[in-house]
Order: C-alpha cells, then structure tokens, then sequence
C-alpha cells in the first residue's frame, strides 16, 4: 500500500475527482512525510496553516465540479520564488527575513489552478552552485544514500528534487540558468524540464542571469511534467521576455508514437573521459528511441566545447548587475555598523555579511568581466561564442532534427564536501550537458533512465526546438516507458 504523498500528480488528481481522497488528506499526508524527512533538509520554510486552508479551498473548487489539473496537489515551491507573506530568501543571508509583500506570477497561476503550498525549499544561494552547498540553511541531502556519506541533491533546486524523490511532496517548482532543474533531476531519479526561454515568467523569480533563469517543474513523471507545466505556463505582461504565445495542451502531445522523428547525436558530447557507464547509457537510450520507430543522426554542434567558458562570463556578469541592488538600505540584512562608518562601509559590510563564498566569487568575477577594458576581452566576445552556440543548434533543426539525446549528468551525485573545495572549476564542469540548453534558450528535460554500479540514479537529457515543449515531452515519454525506470531510495532519514 503506497501512502498519498507518494502518489503522482496523475494519480492524485483522479483520486481527487473521484472523491476516494480529500485535498485536506492528501495535504496532511505530504505534511507527515515533511515532518518525517527534516533530515534531509529540504524544506526550509515550511508553511502548514497555508497549505491546509488552500486544501480546503480546493476541495470546495473539487465538490463544486471547478477542478483545475492541480486542484489539490500539494506542492513544494523553491526559494527562489517570491511567495506573498512567506520568506522567500533565494537561501540568502542578505535576504534574511525578507517578506515579500506581492506574489510570483508563478505561484498566483498554480494558487489559482488549485495547488496547494507546502512551503518553501531548499536551493542554492541565488542559485548559484551545482551541488546545493552554498545555501546559508546547509545543504540538502538526497534521500538516496549508498554508505555512510551523505550524497549532493544537486544544484541548485537540491531541496525542490530531495523533495520529490523522498516523496515528501508530488511535485516541485525548481528553476534552471545552467541546469539547475536537470542535474538534481538526474542525480536522484526523478524528472525535470527547462522550457523554452519565454515559456514562463520570471516575475517575481529572484534573479541570478535575466537573460539565462528559466522557471520549470520537478515530478515523479513526464506525464506530471506535462500537467505542471501547463499550469505554470503562459504571457505575463509584467515580463518584457515573456512570449505572447497560446500554450499548448503538452498532456494531450503524449501520444507515444515518434515514428519517423529524426533523434541527433551530437559528436561534441562524446568527451574523453567520459565514464563508460554514462557512454553505455546514452547507447541504451539511442536504441530505446531507434526500437521506437525514431531515426538516429550524428550531428555537429561544433561551438559547444566553447560553452562552459561563455557561460561562466556571461552568468556572473548579469549576477553582478542584478545583485547590485542588495545594499542593506531597502530590505533584508543591514550590518551593524562602528561610529565614523558612513554609507559605503555599510555597504561593504552588509554585502560582505550578507553574501557566501560562492556568490562573492561569481560578483567578483562579473564586475571584473564587465570593467572597462575588459568588456570587449571577456563579456562582448562571450557574447558572441553563444550567438553561435545559438545557431549551431537551429541548422541542426533546421536539417531535419526532431530532438536531441545527450547524458544530463557526467556523473551520479557525488558526496557532499568531496567536490570544488579546493577548485571551484571542477563543480562547474557538472554543467558541461546541460548550459548549451541554456545559452540558446531551448527547452530540455532530464528523464531517469538506469542506475550505475554504486545503486545511484543517471539520466538522460533531450533537448527540443524552441516553443515545442509538446514534442520534447512525448519523445521524453516514450523513453521513460522503454526505460522503465522505477526505483526508489530505501527510506533512511
């Protein structure tokens, strides 16, 4: 017998309409499994009263016949989205105690489908990591574990996947500048999609890269994916970048049936060194496709080994601008100043307090790549490296190529301490699949494919054309069947 907080979204809204569960029950299972799964730190601001009066909300909406797909589910929503009343710190000090006095264009579409908050959860600081360490609450911890150490969620919606995949809630927002919902999708089992950059608004999302951030769902399914984002999605005016396009119904493109859809292999993705399990899975995963009816092509993308180092000029470069406005003046974290300081001590030691290692690394590096003499360097010529990331990816779709196949991850999770201590350099690699995706603007999802020979979850990524999330999510569909990925972490926390 499995408990209600380990259902789907799909499972739940059938038992929902059906009236076999109440969206009061099925909150207060979720609430259980919260409480129960503390040590993994995933939920830092939880936010029972509120999930438990919009359950009641939902269930009148459900007895009233005005059911939304998310009517009811509870969900667990990343720090990183401004939640009306509820700390909302992007897992900041210099945002501590922050109470934002307006809502996400996010979180006002789920509340208004119906959805339920559970609270808030566990990430990065301003997304900015790969492994969820640079969160001033401590890191999150997956619920998957294969000795004594404790394994890395991934970055930087570490708390949103250990959530998912512990079942603490049936699904998760999370959002991704350089893979940050597909490699924590990946290192714990579980699926994740960046949409299209446009698809959905960034109002009221804390930001890291304007140009990069993209909001997305983290669920137990493709077919949940598809549900969530249909929800999520859609124009907001309050976001210039938001694109003024119907939204597609992405549950119904699930058909099952790629026949004839040509898959592209891109050479560049076969790096050397690459462990031979993840190369056995990507092989694995071309020949689910190809007993589909799909065609397999070798493709170019010839600018991706330039893409690590735009994304890491780029990234800091807008994090430089954007985290200007944190000064201690406005709101958050102001430090205590000595008699003679003046305005500008304030801000070196508010910012200083305030900001961890990580994030005063990435401003340093921004501003350094941003300075005069410097722009054109650095800044201009990274710019330029991803126009042609960009166009590499629309000659290929433009020769024909339906979607392409690519390892999510060069790893399983690693354990928490053992990687970028010494060089920051070796975490940024975590990214080396997954921020072309993002320098393009294109949508790609992390699926679960298998588990290497330590027990621990990989996945692939499929990367689709712009604005047909629709495709991309039933290609991802038919792999998740062939694969039948079903394991779960046994329950230790």
């Amino acid at each position: 017998m499995t408990t209600p907080n380990s259902w789907t979204i799909k499972a739940a809204r059938a038992a929902l309409r059906k009236g076999e569960i109440s969206a009061v029950d099925l909150t207060m299972s979720c609430l259980t499994a919260m409480d129960a799964g503390d040590g993994l730190n995933a939920f830092v601001h939880k936010t029972p009263q509120i999930a438990l009066e919009q359950a009641r909300a939902a269930d009148a909406r459900l007895k009233a016949g005005d059911a939304p797909a998310m009517c009811g589910i509870p969900l667990g929503i990343k720090d990183v989205f401004c939640t009306k009343g509820v700390p909302s710190q992007a897992a900041s000090n210099i945002l501590r105690g922050f109470k934002p006095e307006y809502e996400s264009t996010v979180t006002t579409k789920l509340f208004e489908a119906g959805a339920v908050m559970l609270g808030k959860l566990n990430m990065d600081e301003f997304a900015m990591g790969s492994s969820n360490e640079s969160s001033c609450y401590g890191p999150a911890v997956s619920p998957w574990k294969i000795d004594a150490r404790q394994l890395t969620a991934g970055g930087s919606s570490g708390g949103s996947a250990a959530a998912v995949a512990a079942d603490l809630c049936l699904a998760a927002t999370g959002t991704d500048t350089g893979g940050s919902i597909r490699q924590p999708a990946a290192f714990t089992g579980i699926v994740g999609i960046k949409p299209t950059y446009g698809r959905v608004s960034r109002w009221g999302v804390i930001a890291y890269a304007s140009s990069l951030d993209q909001a997305g769902p983290m669920t137990k399914s493709v077919r949940d994916a598809a549900i969530f984002l249909q929800a999520m999605s859609g124009h907001d005016a309050k976001d210039s970048t938001s694109a003024d396009l119907p939204v597609p119904d992405f549950e119904a493109a699930l058909t099952g049936d790629i026949r004839g859809k040509r898959i592209g292999i891109p050479r560049e993705c076969r790096l050397d060194g690459i462990p031979a399990e993840i190369d056995a899975l990507w092989q694995k995963g071309m020949e689910m496709l190809r007993d589909a009816g799909a065609e397999i092509v070798d493709i170019s993308l010839p600018h991706t080994k330039y893409a690590l180092p735009a994304y890491y000029v780029i990234a800091p470069a807008e994090a430089s601008s954007n985290l200007a406005r944190y000064d201690g003046v406005r709101y958050g974290h102001r430090a205590k100043l000595s008699q003679g300081d003046g305005i500008t001590e304030m801000y070196e030691k508010t910012r200083a307090e305030g900001f961890g290692p990580e994030v005063q690394r990435r401003i340093m590096i921004g501003t350094y790549v941003l300075s005069a003499g410097f722009y054109d360097a650095y800044y201009n010529r990274a710019r330029k490296v991803r126009a042609l990331i960009k166009r590499d990816f629309e000659q290929a779709f433009a020769a024909g190529i339906d979607c392409i196949l690519t390892p999510t991850t060069p790893s399983s999770a690693f354990g928490l301490g053992e990687m970028g201590s010494t060089d920051p350099v070796e975490m940024y690699l975590n990214d080396v699949f997954t921020i072309t995706v993002n320098l393009a603007g294109l949508p790609g999802v992390a699926v679960p494919v298998g588990l290497d020979h330590k027990g621990l979850p990989l996945g692939l990524q499929l990367i689709g054309r712009p604005w047909e999330e629709g495709d991309l999510l039933n290609h991802a569909y038919v792999l998740e069947r062939a694969a039948g990925f079903v394991s779960k972490p046994e329950k230790w926390w």
